[in-house]
């Protein structure tokens, strides 16, 4: 149906599809802005594709490992908290161990190449990350908090105020709808580590990809520089655990605000899964019998207990209470949340 109006600046036509399609636009915006986030897993059942014959080599390592009982590749995040307590398990166990720093991105890149015995990741594996034979161990969570200078006033922030302020619909302290007084009038400058863009969880949890941050977004790649710039702007807000933000103390104080009312640090609320964000931990292992695959599911094992009893002073849930708490495991791989294994839900 098309309604027609005569003005004296000529002639005005409304349609009924024209309405119609405006009210889809609407439809379609609102529930794009309800899904912000990126998903939280990926599906175990997933085989990443390898060329033919892959599956059957033999690791081989690098020259320089040729004599090591076992070369494990850790990570920005693992390395800090699981290094010193590998050597010192290879010390007690007698056994050359190689431990390799680096990234996600580049213990995948070594898995491929079949060089390392373990490799760490601190994300769910992405699809690409399930080569054939290869098994994931979780180690447990962390809540990823979001921090400020100390000299902000901020306390907390909502979920969605914290999605606005990443992507720039809230540029200044003053916009933010809070009880709080006191707030600077200030420009916010929002940091971020965009890592592992083609992995679930993590930062994605706010926002699914890189595209959706303001373009004011000042970006690091590295953790101490996270930690540096937050704390010498009084404007910035950032992102990080709270062990890293412990580990790299020495680059400046930073503040944890709470999200949704709940401080980070409140291990019952992210054990419950109601804690908005939050990082996951894994090593790999290879499902081939073999001594060092041997070697390697022991240190695995024990590097899985270990974490059970120091958990609180690295702000981890455990493996145990997570099963306790009904997130979702297959075998003994952490791979969805307590409401559900949908691997596209957060």
């Amino acid at each position: 149906m098309i309604f027609r109006a005569d003005t004296d600046k000529g002639m005005i036509f409304f349609s009924s599809y024209l309405i119609l399609t405006i009210l889809c636009v609407l439809v379609s915006t609102t529930a794009g802005a309800e899904h912000l986030h990126g998903p939280a897993f990926t599906s175990p059942d997933h085989i990443a594709p390898v060329p033919e014959g892959w599956a059957n080599r033999p690791l081989k390592r690098n020259q320089a490992d040729i004599n090591a009982d076992l070369v494990v590749s850790l990570g920005q995040q693992s390395w800090p908290i699981l290094h010193e307590i590998i050597v010192e398990y290879a010390r007690v166990k007698k056994l050359n161990i190689v431990v390799k720093q680096g990234t996600c991105g580049i213990t995948a890149g070594r898995l491929l190449k079949k060089s390392v015995d373990v490799g760490a990741y601190c994300c769910p594996p992405g699809e690409n990350d399930r080569l054939p034979g290869v098994e994931f161990h979780s180690l447990g969570i962390s809540p990823i908090a979001l921090i400020v200078h100390p000299d902000n006033p901020l306390t907390g922030v909502s979920t969605a105020q914290a999605r606005e302020i990443f992507q720039g619909q809230i540029s200044r302290w003053k916009e933010l709808k809070s009880h709080q007084k006191g707030l600077p009038h200030r420009l916010i400058q929002p940091v971020a580590r965009l890592h592992c863009k083609i992995r679930p969880g993590h930062w994605r949890l706010l926002l699914d990809n890189e595209d959706l941050f303001s373009p004011r977004l000042f970006e690091v790649g590295v953790i101490p520089d996270m930690i540096s710039q937050v704390a010498r702007n009084t404007g910035a807000i950032g992102m990080e655990v709270p062990s890293m933000m412990e580990y790299h103390r020495a680059k400046g104080e930073v503040r944890m605000l709470k999200i949704d009312g709940h401080d980070p640090r409140d291990m019952d609320y992210v054990r419950s899964g109601g804690y908005p964000l939050y990082r996951t931990y894994h090593l790999t292992t290879w499902k081939q019998d073999s001594r060092a695959n041997r070697l390697a599911r022991e240190l695995v094992s024990w590097l899985q207990s270990h974490i059970e009893k120091i958990h609180q002073d690295i702000s981890f849930v455990p493996p145990s209470e997570l099963k306790a708490a009904g997130w979702k495991f297959r075998g003994d791989e952490l791979i969805g949340e307590p409401s559900g294994s949908d691997f596209d839900k957060h």
